[in-house]
């Protein structure tokens, strides 16, 4: 496992023996189809301005996947409607779904980005997610719970292939100061599409349509697959600038000045592998909420399925408001400590929940979702902190921690079952209080790394306009030292 993938990697001392191109090659060279990982492409020190543009393309990127997971619940929950699922298969509909989160990052998403680079890895997770949309259609026609979980399996290894790519893309692309920040946003428009979708099918799409007919279903699916493959085209033709391992170790060995950065082999990067223990509890445990939250609120308000799933739309805008409020503290405050105040409001209304009966337990559970909202990007960012030439391969492996989906809700809804609604809110808590764990230490441990981090210049412009850490930026400071010096050309081309 620690060796899959590692030949993508390039040694330090290949790193620093490359040419080094400027951030303005990276930015000319976007229309390249595929780039080694083992090669500098000038992206270490891309600015805020030169970054703009590839953010905002992926982040209407999220928005818009989110917008399609969002109507893929509707429509997952009308498929089950029509078919009489039981809650028991539905849990097995969730272990298809996020179990394909467990083999793809760490195999051939986490190779296909290390191999071909970003664009292709968009590419090929939307290709593999309109698949399996278009996979919906032949199980609708024949009412088949097997291809019903065999496609949303497939869907699950698309969405899990876009993470893979999406979320490392966003940490890495830009200074990396404002690597949180960036996650934030971008996944804040992410939630904001996930809470459109599901009004727009319940007041447009399905609004007089019998439950049991799947016919405006499989069109919908149809929709979809079309749009997603729409978007690969989109993003083939697209400029986006490439941001290899080799550019993360480069970047991470001109911050080690201030974060004490030195390089180690993957099996000792031991706040990765807490992050991805963090991040597994933590999916599952907000999964595990999700699941269970409608039902949570009839246990608890005595109130209609309908009025719940009310509720639970506004614990989704919530989550939505969040994220943003999230991504502003983290201008004036350091993630570490936004991540460890969350958490703790998590911790806190989980609690509450388990107590407090009525209208208010809903309160509690919804106030929950508030505080999950920037949990996941933040321990995704925070993780891959300094791995350097194993950015890539750590971030895959963070990403194939959302399988912790598979198993939580099926633990939660069990308890459930035998203890009512209040009482399997237990098991989500035992999820969040080991995700609490990871910004303690994080505070404790890793703070001298990550406040280094945060102080870097890389990727600002100095008094002169260079962009810091660029190789014009340091030739201009060789070139400023050996003046001082009182170098002739002679001795200059010497010292190099």
């Amino acid at each position: 496992m620690f060796s899959f993938g590692k030949k993508e990697e390039p040694d330090l001392v290949e790193v620093l023996d490359q040419r080094r191109p400027s951030n303005v090659d990276a930015m000319n060279q976007q229309h390249r189809k595929s780039v080694s990982n083992r090669g500098l492409t000038g992206a270490s020190a891309l600015t805020v301005k030169q970054s703009i543009f590839p953010i905002t393309l992926v982040t209407i990127l999220f928005f818009l996947w989110g917008f399609a997971y969002g109507l893929l619940d509707v429509l997952n929950a009308k498929f089950q409607n029509s078919l009489g699922i039981t809650a028991a298969k539905a849990g097995g509909l969730q272990g298809a779904y996020f179990g394909a989160y467990l083999i793809g990052p760490p195999t051939y998403s986490g190779w296909i980005v290390r191999k071909f680079g970003y664009r292709w890895t968009f590419i090929a997770g939307l290709l593999i997610y309109g698949v399996g949309a278009l996979m919906f259609w032949p199980s609708a026609v024949y009412r088949s719970f097997a291809g019903f979980c065999g496609s949303l399996f497939i869907v699950g290894s698309g969405l899990s292939t876009l993470e893979t790519s999406a979320n490392p893309f966003i940490a890495t692309c830009g200074p990396p100061r404002l690597s949180e920040f960036r996650l934030e946003i971008s996944q804040s428009f992410q939630a904001i599409g996930s809470v459109m979708a599901p009004l727009l099918a319940s007041r447009v799409f399905f609004k007089e349509t019998d439950p049991t007919d799947l016919a405006n279903v499989q069109w919908t699916y149809l929709g979809i697959a079309a749009f997603v493959i729409l978007l690969a085209v989109v993003f083939y033709f697209a400029p986006i600038p490439e941001v290899t391992d080799a550019d993360m170790a480069l970047q991470a060995e001109q911050c080690s000045g201030l974060t004490g950065y030195t390089e180690k082999p993957l099996r000792r990067q031991y706040k990765l592998f807490f992050g991805v223990a963090a991040q597994f509890c933590y999916v599952g445990a907000q999964v595990g909420v999700a699941a269970q939250f409608i039902k949570y609120s009839v246990e608890s308000a005595g109130i209609s399925d309908a009025a719940g799933s009310d509720r639970y739309a506004i614990g989704q805008g919530l989550f939505a408001i969040g994220r943003f409020a999230a991504a502003g503290l983290m201008m004036v405050m350091k993630p570490r400590w936004v991540l460890l105040i969350f958490m703790t409001g998590v911790m806190i209304f989980i609690a509450a929940s388990m107590g407090v009966k009525g209208e208010g337990g809903v309160a509690m559970l919804s106030l929950v979702l508030f505080f999950e909202s920037c949990v996941f990007p933040t321990i995704f960012t925070l993780s891959i902190r300094g791995l350097g030439r194993h950015t890539k391969r750590g971030s895959s492996w963070i990403v194939a921690a959302v399988s912790g989906g598979a198993l939580f809700p099926s633990l939660t809804g069990l308890v459930a079952d035998h203890k009512g609604y209040h009482i399997s809110m237990c098991v989500p808590l035992i999820g969040f209080a080991v995700a609490f764990a990871f910004p303690v230490y994080l505070n404790t441990v890793c703070a001298k790394e990550l406040d280094g981090f945060r102080e870097s210049k890389i990727g600002y412009h100095d008094e002169e306009g260079l962009a810091v850490g660029d190789i014009k930026y340091e030739e201009r400071r060789a070139s400023l030292v050996h003046e001082e010096k009182g170098m002739s050309p002679a001795e200059k081309e010497v010292s190099y």
